[in-house]
């Protein structure tokens, strides 16, 4: 069992066959095949350094670059970049406009005066803030659960989920009519 010896980085099997070439073409003397060159740098030890070194020029320049670029990789957000110069152009700005949900519910409370559930709902894009009343939208659940969801933030349970989206959705499709 032959043991490899530790070889340089720079060396691949293809640039040792590129050096076994070079040296049976020029037969140790000049690469360029030359019968009495008087270029130094010409000669085969010579010229051989100087290919080595842009080989492991080539070989940093490389590493850096796959370097760089599991850096990106790891720090990319996947944010989607638009091509248009600028975030908030008229194109982009639409583009954004369309991804925003119509409300955003804020949360679940009980109105002091009336004594009947309301939501707060905020507008994408705006500091307003509207406070719409649910009705009996939550009279189907405990008195525990509708606390929970209150205080807590619980999820509620889907058909009443689906009640009150609806309700929001009116309300807030009523307001910006007006």
């Amino acid at each position: 069992m032959a043991v490899q010896p530790n070889l340089p980085k720079w060396s691949t099997p293809e640039r040792r066959a590129k050096l076994i070439d070079l040296f049976t073409r020029s037969g140790g003397f000049c690469v360029f095949g030359e019968k009495r060159c008087l270029i130094p740098e010409h000669h085969y030890s010579l010229f051989i350094e100087d290919l080595i070194d842009d080989w492991k020029q080539a070989d940093r320049e490389q590493r850096s670059a796959e370097w760089l670029a599991e850096l990106k990789a790891l720090h990319d957000l996947g944010e989607q970049r638009y091509p248009l110069t600028g975030r908030f152009n008229a194109i982009s700005k639409d583009i954004f406009f369309d991804k925003q949900p119509l409300y955003y519910i804020q949360g679940l409370g009980i109105s002091g005066l009336t004594f009947k559930p309301f939501a707060k709902v905020r507008l994408p894009s705006s500091y307003m803030r509207l406070y719409v009343d649910l009705g009996e939208t939550l009279r189907g659940m405990s008195k525990n659960k509708k606390r929970k969801a209150i205080r807590y933030g619980k999820p509620l349970s889907e058909s009443i989920e689906n009640a009150v989206n609806r309700l929001v959705g009116e309300a807030v499709r009523h307001y910006l009519d007006y």
